[in-house]
């Protein structure tokens, strides 16, 4: 098991970088190389009789900011007041933006496969927010900084690709690139109250903007 990125502890909190490829939690499938399993394998070893609560997830291939709870009641805290929550991304998406700002608001529904698409009756969907700002572009890809004002399953992923600009590496929603090996979208920032939680960007983001 590998040791787990902690960005912060202390008696109520765990906050964690999770790696891409990782789950968060398991599926039906019940899978065990879960961010979950490792979590709760580190709290165990403080005391036996420690717990360790999931707040929100992350895509298995989305790397970046998880927070869990080490209490029933901070869990629901946060999960009660999580559209108080900000949170910020950054991507590398396919091509040049020719809005190198802008305000994404879709309606997304989901399939019997759990895939997202977006529609345009709001009777079948459920609106999504992403906002965008381009940070920095080469021939190739651009490296977005995004706020989410909505926390709908992918829709960064979706929003994105609807405009023509696919995640790098998001085969499931329209890319053919994948130089990275990874889905180039990781969680960056985590801010609540007096909390502002922020996760190293992957050097690999790096390299291929530059």
């Amino acid at each position: 098991m590998k040791k787990l990125d902690i960005i912060y502890e202390d008696k109520e909190l765990l906050v964690v970088n999770k790696e891409a490829h990782k789950l968060t939690i398991a599926t039906e499938k019940r899978e065990s190389n879960t961010l979950y399993n490792e979590a709760s394998s580190y709290v165990k070893k403080q005391y036996p009789k420690n717990k360790i609560f999931i707040v929100h997830r992350l895509d298995k291939d989305t790397s970046g900011i998880v927070i869990l709870a080490k209490n029933q009641d901070k869990k629901l805290e946060l999960q009660n007041n999580w559209e108080k929550v900000k949170r910020e991304y950054i991507a590398i998406v396919e091509g040049k933006l020719e809005k190198k700002k802008d305000i994404l608001k879709d309606y997304l529904g989901e399939d019997k496969t759990l895939r997202v698409y977006i529609t345009k009756d709001k009777n079948k969907g459920k609106l999504a927010i992403t906002e965008y700002e381009v940070i920095k572009e080469n021939s190739k890809y651009s490296l977005l900084k995004i706020k989410i004002r909505t926390g709908r399953r992918n829709q960064i992923r979706v929003q994105l690709a609807n405009i023509g600009h696919p995640i790098v590496g998001d085969k499931k929603y329209g890319s053919k690139d994948n130089i990275l090996g990874r889905l180039a979208l990781h969680a960056n920032l985590v801010e609540y109250k007096d909390y502002c939680f922020m996760a190293k960007d992957p050097k690999e983001f790096k390299k291929l903007i530059d």
